[in-house]
């Protein structure tokens, strides 16, 4: 599932007329880099969720079909903007097979291989965030098993998750990619623990950490590049290049 119903805010002015799935980079839209990786891993099935701009968006799906690839909309215009957590709920009808499901933000441009990735995952565990110990100021808390235990905002000291009131110098600290990969068990496990309607990924992964298994992967020479603002953009095409 490919996450691009976001307002893209941070990438204003561009994103007053577009959506940030449709913001070029190198030639290219966002979402045709995404997609390209994916099908290039081998991926034959995705979904889209689509809130901004939403119009443009299936527009380019239908105007540029991936060879191989079925991909499917979940169009949050009807309900309201969902965000993460609620998103991958609302989409459970494209996402329900038995096998685990690649969760990747728009406007994320990494080295990931995808393949390895997937081919890493545990089937016991719920989900599986790709980290790294890449500078940030909010952290995710993982133990030496890495399992989820916390989240921490190193400006304010903020921790939350089962590590919240303890010490939290025991744990590493990594920060979260924007590509995740979970279970087609996550749907039961949200509404067990009642989630339900707009909610941050986040905010389930912390609440639902102490109940079963949520673990950190870092992959070897990870890099990668958060395009949320308008001057990572130079930097984007730079990094594709890259690459």
């Amino acid at each position: 599932m490919i996450f691009a119903a976001g307002l893209g805010t941070r990438l204003k002015p561009l994103t007053d007329s577009m959506p940030k799935a449709m913001v070029p980079v190198g030639g290219k839209p966002l979402l045709g880099i995404v997609l390209g990786k994916l099908r290039d891993a081998g991926v034959s099935s995705t979904c889209v969720n689509v809130y901004h701009f939403a119009g443009q968006i299936i527009a380019y799906l239908e105007n540029n079909p991936v060879p191989g690839m079925e991909i499917s909309i979940s169009d949050e215009r009807s309900s309201g903007l969902l965000e993460t957590g609620g998103g991958i709920l609302a989409a459970e009808r494209y996402l329900c097979g038995d096998s685990p499901v690649l969760i990747h933000n728009v406007d994320i441009l990494s080295n990931l291989d995808i393949r390895l990735f997937l081919g890493s995952l545990c089937p016991d565990d719920l989900a599986t965030l790709v980290v790294s110990e890449r500078k940030t100021s909010r952290y995710l808390l993982f133990d030496d098993d890495m399992l989820l235990r916390g989240w921490t905002d190193a400006r304010t000291g903020e921790v939350r998750g089962p590590a919240a009131g303890g010490d939290i110098s025991a744990y590493r600290r990594l920060a979260f990619s924007g590509i995740h990969a979970v279970s087609s068990r996550i749907f039961a496990a949200m509404r067990s623990t009642g989630f339900f309607g707009r909610f941050p990924i986040m905010d389930f992964y912390l609440a639902a950490c102490s109940l079963f298994s949520i673990r950190g992967y870092v992959p070897a020479g990870f890099r990668m590049l958060d395009v949320g603002k308008a001057d990572t953009l130079a930097e984007a095409e730079k990094f594709l290049n890259f690459e």
